[in-house]
Protein backbone atom coordinates (compact mmCIF):
# COMPACT_ATOMS: atom_id res chain seq x y z
CA UNK A 1 0.00 0.00 0.00
CA UNK A 2 2.79 2.33 0.84
CA UNK A 3 4.46 1.34 -2.41
CA UNK A 4 1.30 2.25 -4.37
CA UNK A 5 1.10 5.57 -2.56
CA UNK A 6 4.73 6.19 -3.35
CA UNK A 7 4.11 5.46 -7.04
CA UNK A 8 1.14 7.80 -7.08
CA UNK A 9 3.13 10.54 -5.45
CA UNK A 10 5.92 9.95 -7.88
CA UNK A 11 3.49 10.10 -10.81
CA UNK A 12 1.95 13.22 -9.39
CA UNK A 13 5.36 14.79 -9.07
CA UNK A 14 6.24 13.85 -12.64
CA UNK A 15 2.97 15.29 -13.86
CA UNK A 16 3.62 18.53 -12.05
CA UNK A 17 7.12 18.66 -13.51
CA UNK A 18 5.73 18.04 -16.98
CA UNK A 19 3.17 20.78 -16.58
CA UNK A 20 5.87 23.12 -15.32
CA UNK A 21 8.08 22.33 -18.34
CA UNK A 22 5.14 22.83 -20.68
CA UNK A 23 4.39 26.18 -19.08
CA UNK A 24 8.00 27.23 -19.44
CA UNK A 25 8.00 26.17 -23.11
CA UNK A 26 4.81 28.16 -23.70
CA UNK A 27 6.31 31.19 -21.95
CA UNK A 28 9.45 30.90 -24.05
CA UNK A 29 7.41 30.68 -27.27
CA UNK A 30 5.31 33.67 -26.27
CA UNK A 31 8.46 35.63 -25.50
CA UNK A 32 9.90 34.73 -28.91
CA UNK A 33 6.69 35.76 -30.63
CA UNK A 34 6.75 39.09 -28.81
CA UNK A 35 10.43 39.66 -29.62
CA UNK A 36 9.97 38.94 -33.33
CA UNK A 37 7.91 42.08 -34.08
CA UNK A 38 10.41 44.16 -32.14
CA UNK A 39 13.26 42.75 -34.26
CA UNK A 40 11.29 43.47 -37.46
CA UNK A 41 10.63 47.04 -36.32
CA UNK A 42 14.33 47.58 -35.56
CA UNK A 43 15.27 46.12 -38.96
CA UNK A 44 12.80 48.40 -40.77
CA UNK A 45 14.16 51.45 -38.92
CA UNK A 46 17.71 50.47 -39.80
CA UNK A 47 16.88 50.06 -43.48
CA UNK A 48 15.09 53.40 -43.50
CA UNK A 49 18.09 55.07 -41.86
CA UNK A 50 20.47 53.51 -44.41
CA UNK A 51 18.26 54.67 -47.28
CA UNK A 52 18.16 58.19 -45.83
CA UNK A 53 21.96 58.25 -45.45
CA UNK A 54 22.37 57.16 -49.08
CA UNK A 55 19.92 59.84 -50.20
CA UNK A 56 21.83 62.50 -48.26
CA UNK A 57 25.14 61.27 -49.70
CA UNK A 58 23.72 61.53 -53.23
CA UNK A 59 22.46 65.04 -52.53
CA UNK A 60 25.86 65.99 -51.12
CA UNK A 61 27.66 64.58 -54.16
CA UNK A 62 25.29 66.43 -56.51
CA UNK A 63 25.77 69.68 -54.62
CA UNK A 64 29.55 69.26 -54.69
CA UNK A 65 29.42 68.65 -58.46
CA UNK A 66 27.30 71.76 -59.00
CA UNK A 67 29.70 73.83 -56.91
CA UNK A 68 32.65 72.44 -58.89
CA UNK A 69 30.95 73.27 -62.20
CA UNK A 70 30.11 76.76 -60.96
CA UNK A 71 33.70 77.26 -59.83
CA UNK A 72 35.05 76.13 -63.21
CA UNK A 73 32.64 78.39 -65.10
CA UNK A 74 33.54 81.32 -62.86
CA UNK A 75 37.25 80.73 -63.44
CA UNK A 76 36.72 80.44 -67.21
CA UNK A 77 34.66 83.65 -67.27
CA UNK A 78 37.30 85.43 -65.20
CA UNK A 79 40.02 84.26 -67.59
CA UNK A 80 37.98 85.47 -70.56
CA UNK A 81 37.43 88.85 -68.94
CA UNK A 82 41.15 89.12 -68.19
CA UNK A 83 42.04 88.22 -71.79
CA UNK A 84 39.51 90.72 -73.17
CA UNK A 85 40.87 93.43 -70.89
CA UNK A 86 44.44 92.66 -72.00
CA UNK A 87 43.37 92.73 -75.65
CA UNK A 88 41.56 96.03 -75.14
CA UNK A 89 44.64 97.53 -73.51
CA UNK A 90 46.85 96.17 -76.29
CA UNK A 91 44.54 97.61 -78.96
CA UNK A 92 44.41 100.91 -77.12
CA UNK A 93 48.22 101.04 -77.15
CA UNK A 94 48.43 99.98 -80.80
CA UNK A 95 45.74 102.23 -82.21
CA UNK A 96 45.83 105.22 -79.86
CA UNK A 97 47.76 107.09 -82.57
CA UNK A 98 45.27 106.32 -85.34
CA UNK A 99 43.70 109.78 -85.51
CA UNK A 100 47.08 111.47 -85.16
CA UNK A 101 48.52 109.21 -87.87
CA UNK A 102 45.71 110.05 -90.28
CA UNK A 103 46.41 113.75 -89.79
CA UNK A 104 50.14 113.21 -90.41
CA UNK A 105 49.34 111.44 -93.70
CA UNK A 106 48.14 114.72 -95.18
CA UNK A 107 51.52 116.28 -94.44
CA UNK A 108 53.30 113.32 -96.03
CA UNK A 109 51.08 113.64 -99.13
CA UNK A 110 51.90 117.33 -99.44
CA UNK A 111 55.64 116.70 -99.16
CA UNK A 112 55.45 113.97 -101.81
CA UNK A 113 53.49 116.27 -104.14
CA UNK A 114 56.05 118.99 -103.61
CA UNK A 115 58.85 116.61 -104.62
CA UNK A 116 56.85 115.51 -107.70
CA UNK A 117 56.47 119.11 -108.92
CA UNK A 118 58.64 119.81 -111.97
CA UNK A 119 61.26 122.44 -111.25
CA UNK A 120 64.69 123.56 -112.37
CA UNK A 121 66.86 121.50 -110.05
CA UNK A 122 70.03 122.92 -111.55
CA UNK A 123 69.34 126.09 -109.63
CA UNK A 124 71.23 125.75 -106.35
CA UNK A 125 68.47 127.42 -104.33
CA UNK A 126 65.78 125.15 -105.80
CA UNK A 127 68.00 122.09 -105.41
CA UNK A 128 68.64 122.92 -101.74
CA UNK A 129 64.91 123.39 -101.22
CA UNK A 130 64.13 120.02 -102.81
CA UNK A 131 66.85 118.32 -100.81
CA UNK A 132 65.44 119.78 -97.60
CA UNK A 133 61.90 118.66 -98.47
CA UNK A 134 63.15 115.17 -99.39
CA UNK A 135 65.11 114.89 -96.16
CA UNK A 136 62.07 116.04 -94.17
CA UNK A 137 59.88 113.48 -95.90
CA UNK A 138 62.34 110.65 -95.21
CA UNK A 139 62.64 111.64 -91.57
CA UNK A 140 58.87 111.87 -91.20
CA UNK A 141 58.35 108.45 -92.82
CA UNK A 142 61.00 106.92 -90.53
CA UNK A 143 59.33 108.50 -87.49
CA UNK A 144 55.82 107.19 -88.26
CA UNK A 145 57.30 103.78 -89.17
CA UNK A 146 58.68 103.49 -85.62
CA UNK A 147 55.09 103.79 -84.38
CA UNK A 148 53.77 101.08 -86.72
CA UNK A 149 52.67 103.19 -89.70
CA UNK A 150 53.67 101.75 -93.08
CA UNK A 151 52.67 102.58 -96.68
CA UNK A 152 50.83 100.18 -99.00
CA UNK A 153 50.09 100.37 -102.71
CA UNK A 154 52.79 100.37 -105.33
CA UNK A 155 52.79 100.08 -109.09
CA UNK A 156 52.99 96.43 -110.14
CA UNK A 157 51.37 95.03 -106.99
CA UNK A 158 48.33 92.76 -107.30
CA UNK A 159 45.11 94.52 -106.44
CA UNK A 160 43.84 93.67 -102.95
CA UNK A 161 40.39 95.05 -102.07
CA UNK A 162 41.30 95.01 -98.37
CA UNK A 163 44.23 97.35 -98.97
CA UNK A 164 43.42 99.16 -102.20
CA UNK A 165 40.55 101.19 -103.57
CA UNK A 166 40.23 100.91 -107.34
CA UNK A 167 39.28 104.17 -109.03
CA UNK A 168 39.17 102.68 -112.50
CA UNK A 169 40.13 99.61 -114.52
CA UNK A 170 41.66 99.85 -117.97
CA UNK A 171 43.97 97.79 -120.09
CA UNK A 172 47.61 98.80 -119.83
CA UNK A 173 50.58 97.56 -121.79
CA UNK A 174 53.10 95.61 -119.73
CA UNK A 175 50.64 94.86 -116.89
CA UNK A 176 48.65 91.72 -116.16
CA UNK A 177 45.02 91.71 -115.12
CA UNK A 178 44.48 93.02 -111.56
CA UNK A 179 47.92 94.60 -111.39
CA UNK A 180 48.14 98.18 -110.14
CA UNK A 181 49.13 100.49 -112.98
CA UNK A 182 48.89 103.89 -111.28
CA UNK A 183 48.94 104.92 -107.60
CA UNK A 184 46.90 108.08 -107.17
CA UNK A 185 47.30 108.16 -103.40
CA UNK A 186 49.30 105.85 -101.16
CA UNK A 187 47.52 103.81 -98.52
CA UNK A 188 48.77 103.26 -94.99
CA UNK A 189 48.54 100.62 -92.28
CA UNK A 190 48.81 101.17 -88.53
CA UNK A 191 50.09 98.01 -86.84
CA UNK A 192 48.62 95.92 -89.64
CA UNK A 193 45.22 97.66 -89.72
CA UNK A 194 44.21 99.81 -92.67
CA UNK A 195 43.85 103.45 -91.71
CA UNK A 196 43.65 104.59 -95.34
CA UNK A 197 43.32 102.40 -98.45
CA UNK A 198 45.46 103.20 -101.45
CA UNK A 199 43.67 104.85 -104.37
CA UNK A 200 44.83 103.06 -107.50
CA UNK A 201 44.14 102.28 -111.14
CA UNK A 202 44.06 98.61 -112.07
CA UNK A 203 44.80 96.79 -115.30
CA UNK A 204 41.75 95.14 -116.82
Amino acid sequence: MEKIMSEQEKNQENLENAEELTQKANDTENSAEQAEPADETASDALEEAIARVQELEEQLAETAKKEQDLLLRSRAELDNMRRRAEQDVEKAHKFALEKFSKDILNTIDNLERALATPANKEDEAVKSLFDGVELTLKELLATVARFGVEPVGAVGETFNPELHQAISMQSAEGFETNQITVVLQKGYLLNGRVIRPAMVMVAA
